[in-house]
């Protein structure tokens, strides 16, 4: 009797993997255990670098796939997630509110889960989702109806499901969670619907609030279920009631600095995207018409939500420059702690990470018309000639007069997150060289609505690449060397000590590349476009690497010209694992 019940637990062993809760200390030190990726980014910073040197520039070409798993059905879309590794088993996050625990040597689906969305999700950028956070004996991912899951790692049940905001107004959430000291914490996703951008915390074993930060000012906070502090100032630089459909959805999620204990999370575009409705025209007297803090970074404190500072990448926004683009901490050649952060609006920026007060920007796209530069202060320098005119001076009442502005409100980069490799000391940043016709129209909020008042149609800069990966200095700005691309870059990029930078094309190519000089190393079909956000792990003594392939996202819905273009290339949904073997490590 004992050999038969020691024999059945082995085969229950055997059959799934055994799960060790994820505590705050495996998620502070994601970055440099080489075993498993527990966080978004690869560690809170969202570096997304990899110590491991085991795969490197002279044995990548030995690199090959050992299993794929087709997300499948009729569910294809945009598969824009980063996988996850934790004690045998890979989660990823699909198109319509999906999620599935995979085991990591055979490729077997474990479970499944389906978050069966409700009719009448608004989401404004494809059906996609970027991923899910680990937690305790928890997993954690959001919903396009605005919800946040909880579900037992192991099994895949349901242990809390919350609401973020109502889905019916415009809300929906995209972004991975993000885990700090047993907390749960959000943003929302809506800007195109006149929501208003908020960070949410939350309990994690519980679901229940403690603390709430809207991101325009006016709006109060809460915490413990009271409210706290109001955010900014009123109307200091909203006129009216505009800032009660103000926009700044924080949909991108959020990083955590640990050296200053700080939350730093993104706000997005103002509502609506017509300036001169936002400020009437000029900004009014005692107002600086800046409509803070939409297109901004904030620093947050992660017990309380208070803001500790603020910096706005572009004040008075008119082009649908978010502000939500990553920012990752890092630490320069001299050994100074700063942030970096590649905008919308075409500048990559170096700030203090103490304070995140301005230090330096630098265009990191070829062609900047809305802005003659940055000054000292970190402001733009506008060329107001290159803003979008005002309806309400044009003949009929209907149309500004239409300009051509580059980069496309898709950005210079767009949510697509780059790399810092601590070897090079390098940032390398997907961008796309791309520019728009753009003009305003009258527009009023009606609550779940499109809230644009804007027409846009993009296109291509150049003929022979819209896609170009860079390699940047955060010292100087200069770009090393350029990747050109001929479809837009719309997925993650990874960099690792072995000296490789990896990254996927909407071509449908995973491709490593040289770190310090962009050569093409290695390269792999496949079969959809890549979107989603590469990771690489060590097990059994070999490195791995996967990604997930899936053509979808903002590219084919909103990009005008340039979708026209790419619109031969295949949906898909598949994830793909390689490995370096051990016999071909030396080669």
């Amino acid at each position: 009797m004992n050999r038969f019940v020691i024999a059945v637990a082995a085969a229950l062993m055997t059959a799934s993997p055994v799960m060790a809760g994820v505590t705050e200390e495996d998620l502070a030190n994601d970055q440099t255990t080489t075993q498993d990726v527990v966080s978004n980014g690869m560690g809170r910073n969202l570096q997304r670098f990899s110590p491991l040197e085991t795969l490197n520039k002279t044995n990548v070409k030995n690199l090959m796939p050992v299993w794929a798993f087709s997300l499948g059905g009729e569910k294809q879309r945009g598969q824009e997630t980063q996988p996850l590794v934790r004690d045998g088993v890979m989660y990823i996050t699909g198109s319509y509110s999906r999620l599935w625990a995979i085991d990591l040597k055979t490729g077997k689906e474990l479970w499944q889960y389906d978050a069966r969305l409700p009719e009448g999700i608004l989401p404004c950028c494809d059906v996609i989702n970027r991923g899910a956070a680990l937690y305790g004996d928890n997993i954690y991912f959001g919903t396009l109806d605005a919800r946040i899951v909880a579900l037992n790692a192991k099994t895949g049940d349901v242990v809390w499901n919350k609401k973020i905001a109502e889905y019916k107004e415009g809300y929906s959430y995209t972004a991975a969670p993000l885990i700090v000291n047993g907390l749960v914490i959000t943003g929302n996703s809506g800007g195109e619907f006149g929501v208003v951008g908020e960070v949410q915390a939350r309990n994690a074993e519980t679901g229940e609030t403690v603390w709430t930060r809207p991101v325009i000012e006016g709006h109060m906070g809460t915490l413990n279920g009271k409210e706290s502090t109001m955010t900014g100032t009123l109307n200091a630089t909203w006129p009216g009631d505009l800032w009660k459909t103000g926009g700044g959805a924080t949909w991108l999620g959020g990083s955590y600095d640990i050296d200053t204990n700080t939350l730093v999370f993104g706000a997005g575009n103002p509502s609506p995207w017509n300036s001169h409705l936002r400020n009437a025209g000029k900004p009014v007297e005692g107002n600086t018409g800046d409509n803070l803090y939409a297109a901004s970074r904030l620093g947050i404190d992660p017990a309380t939500g208070e803001i500790k500072w603020h910096f706005q990448t572009t004040p008075r926004e008119g082009w649908d420059y978010d502000g939500v683009n990553e920012v990752v901490a890092f630490v320069d050649k001299d050994g100074n702690k700063k942030f970096a952060t590649a905008d919308r609006n075409g500048f990559f920026y170096v700030l203090n990470r103490e304070d995140g007060k301005f230090e330096h920007a630098w265009p990191f796209v070829k062609d900047i018309t809305w802005a003659k530069g940055i000054d000292e202060n970190g402001r733009p320098v506008y060329n107001e000639e290159n803003r979008p005119g005002d309806p309400t001076a044009a003949a009929d009442g209907k149309k500004g007069e239409v300009v051509f502005a580059s980069p496309s409100f898709l950005g210079g980069k767009n949510w697509m997150p780059m790399a810092f490799s601590q070897k090079t000391g390098l940032f390398y940043v997907p961008s796309n060289e791309w520019g728009m016709d753009i003009w305003n129209e009258p527009i009023t909020y009606k609550q779940g609505a499109a809230y644009l008042g804007a027409g846009f149609t993009i296109k291509p800069n150049y003929e022979d690449h819209i896609g170009s990966l860079k390699a940047i200095d955060p010292a100087t700005g200069e770009w090393k060397w350029e990747y050109k691309n001929g479809a837009p870059l719309w997925g993650g990029v990874m960099t690792t000590a072995g000296g490789l930078v990896f990254f996927g094309t909407p071509e449908g190519e995973f491709k490593a590349l040289d770190d310090e000089t962009g050569e093409e190393l290695w390269s792999f079909q496949t079969g959809s476009g890549i979107v989603g956000q590469p990771v690489t792990w060590e097990q059994d003594g070999e490195q791995y690497v996967s990604v997930v392939s899936g053509w979808g996202g903002a590219v084919p819905l909103w990009g005008g010209e340039v979708a026209e273009k790419v619109n031969y290339l295949n949906q898909g949904g598949m994830v793909w694992t390689f490995k370096l073997p051990k016999q071909l490590a030396s080669n």
